[in-house]
C-alpha cells in the first residue's frame, strides 16, 4: 500500500484536485492518506470532503488520517511514499498584506509577488525555514519518499530542498501542462491542438514555448507570431505581456501575463503609468484573488457537499501521475524543476530549472534540452540571480545577502535606489515579526 502525505492540507481545493486524483488511479486507489495542516479548521474540512470523495468515487478503498500541528507532523511523515508540499507560511493575512503594502509605500507595485520581485523574497524567506524542518523529519522517518513541492516561489524552494537536503525533490507547476493549449485556443487556433509536438524548458513560470509542431510536423511559430502581433496591436486582452514576449523575444513563455509583468523592469514603471493601461496589467491582482477566495470559501464547501453528492474526475496535475509511473514504472513525461545539471548549457548549473523530465519506476529523469536562445536565457539569468541570493541568505541567516537580492532583482532595481531597497527591506522583515525571526 502506498502512502501519500499532504502538506498544507488546509488548502482544501487543491488537496482535493490531488487527492481526488489519485483516488481515481487504479495503482494509487488503495492509499494510506495523511494529512497535515497547522490550522484545525481547514483541516477538517479537507477531511471531510476528501472522505466524500473516497466515498462516492472510490467506494472507500483509501484510508484517510489527520494529523494537527508539528507535534504530529513526523507521524504524519512516517513511511510516506510520496510527500505533497502545499504550505503557505504566513497566509493571506498577515503576509500577503504585507509583503503589497509596505513596498507599496515605497513606490513599488506588483501584481502577484509570490515567485520573484521582492514579495517573492519573503516568501521564500519565510518559507524555507519550514522547509528545513520538514526535510530534517523527512531524513528520519521517510527517507526514500519523493517531495512533490507545489508551493512558491517554486525555484527558490525547490532549488533550496535540491542542493541543501538530502529529499529527492522535484517541483511542480500547472502551467507546462496547459501552456500550448491555451496559446492555440486564444488565437483561434483551436484545429492544430490535436497531434501536437512541443518542447518547453526555462525556468518555473518563465519557460519558453521553444517548439510547437502540428501533427504533420509543420512548425507553428510563424503564424502565432503573426497572430499575436495582430492581436496586440488591434485589441485589449489579458495576456498582451506575453505576446509582447513573442513580438519582441520571438516566443511565448508557460505562466500568465500578470505574473510575467513583474518578473522584468519593461512593463510596470513609475516613469510611464499609461502602460499599466496599456498592457492590461492588473495589480495587486493577488490580494484581490485572496479575499475573494476567502470571502467565496463558506459557499464553495456547501456547494461542494451539497446533497453528499461531491464527485470528482482526475485532472491535469502531475502529481498523480508522477505517483502512478513510479509505482507502476509506466513511463510518463513531465515538465519538471530540477538542479541545471547538464540539462540547458548556458544556464547556472546551480539554478533550478524547468525542463521535460521522463517519470518511471527508476524515479525522475531530467532532459538534456541544449541552449536557450541568447535572450531567453538573459531573460532567465536575470531571475535566476535574485533565486540563488535568496537561496544563499536563507540557508545562511545574512541579512546583507537579502539586500543584494533585492538590489538584483529588476523590477526592483528599476523603480527604487539602494537606500530605499535596504530601508524597505529592513521595514518588511520587522513587520514580519516571529515569520522572518531568524534573520
Amino acid at each position: 500500500m502506498v502512502k501519500i502525505t499532504f502538506m498544507g492540507a488546509g488548502s482544501t481545493v487543491f488537496a482535493r484536485n490531488v487527492l481526488g486524483d489519485c483516488m481515481c488511479t487504479p495503482a494509487l486507489c488503495d492509499a494510506e492518506i495523511a494529512l497535515y495542516d497547522i490550522d484545525g479548521d481547514r483541516l477538517n474540512d479537507s477531511y471531510v470532503i476528501l472522505s466524500a470523495i473516497n466515498k462516492n468515487v472510490n467506494e472507500g478503498r483509501a484510508s484517510i488520517h489527520t494529523y494537527l500541528g508539528e507535534p504530529n507532523r513526523k507521524d504524519a511523515l512516517r513511511d510516506a511514499d510520496f510527500v505533497v508540499n502545499a504550505i503557505q507560511v504566513g497566509g493571506y493575512d498577515p503576509c500577503t498584506i504585507t509583503d503589497f503594502e509596505v513596498p507599496k509605500k515605497y513606490g513599488l507595485n506588483q501584481t502577484i509577488a509570490d515567485t520573484l520581485g521582492i514579495g517573492g523574497i519573503m516568501r521564500a524567506l519565510r518559507t524555507i525555514p519550514v522547509l528545513e524542518d520538514f526535510a530534517r523529519d523527512m531524513e528520519e522517518v521517510c527517507p526514500d519518499a519523493y517531495f512533490l513541492n507545489y508551493t512558491n516561489p517554486m525555484a527558490m524552494l525547490t532549488g533550496y530542498m535540491q542542493r541543501y537536503t538530502k529529499v529527492k525533490t522535484v517541483g511542480l507547476c500547472h502551467s507546462v501542462q496547459t501552456c500550448s493549449k491555451a496559446l492555440l485556443t486564444e488565437l483561434g487556433m483551436e484545429d492544430k491542438l490535436e497531434g501536437r509536438t512541443e518542447l518547453i524548458a526555462g525556468i518555473n513560470h518563465m519557460a519558453w514555448l521553444l517548439k510547437l509542431h502540428d501533427k504533420d510536423g509543420h512548425d507553428l511559430y510563424p503564424e502565432i507570431r503573426r497572430l499575436a502581433d495582430q492581436k496586440n496591436r488591434e485589441e485589449k486582452h489579458k495576456d498582451m505581456v506575453r505576446f509582447e514576449y513573442i513580438r519582441h523575444l520571438g516566443y511565448y513563455c508557460t505562466e500568465s501575463s500578470e505574473h510575467n509583468a513583474e518578473y522584468n523592469p519593461l512593463f510596470i514603471k513609475s516613469k510611464y503609468p499609461d502602460m499599466i493601461e496599456d498592457y492590461q496589467i492588473p495589480l495587486d491582482e493577488y490580494p484581490r484573488r485572496c479575499i475573494k477566495q476567502i470571502e467565496g470559501w463558506n459557499q464553495e464547501k456547501e456547494s461542494i457537499l451539497k446533497d453528499g453528492a461531491i464527485t470528482h474526475t482526475r485532472s491535469l496535475e502531475y502529481a498523480s501521475y508522477i505517483m502512478e509511473a513510479i509505482v507502476t514504472n509506466k513511463p510518463y513525461k513531465i515538465g519538471g524543476n530540477v538542479l541545471n545539471h547538464g540539462l540547458i548549457d548556458n544556464l547556472p548549473a546551480d539554478a533550478c530549472v524547468e525542463v521535460p523530465c521522463l517519470v518511471d519506476g527508476s524515479g525522475i529523469t531530467p532532459c538534456h534540452v541544449g541552449a536557450l536562445p541568447t535572450q531567453l536565457a538573459a531573460m532567465n539569468s536575470s531571475n535566476i540571480s535574485v533565486q540563488l541570493l535568496t537561496i544563499e541568505a536563507a540557508r545562511n541567516r545574512d541579512r546583507r545577502t537579502i539586500y543584494q537580492a533585492a538590489m538584483m532583482d529588476p523590477h526592483t532595481a528599476a523603480e527604487l535606489n539602494i537606500p530605499d531597497i535596504i530601508a524597505m527591506c529592513d521595514e518588511l522583515i520587522a513587520a514580519h515579526g516571529e515569520y522572518m525571526k531568524e534573520y
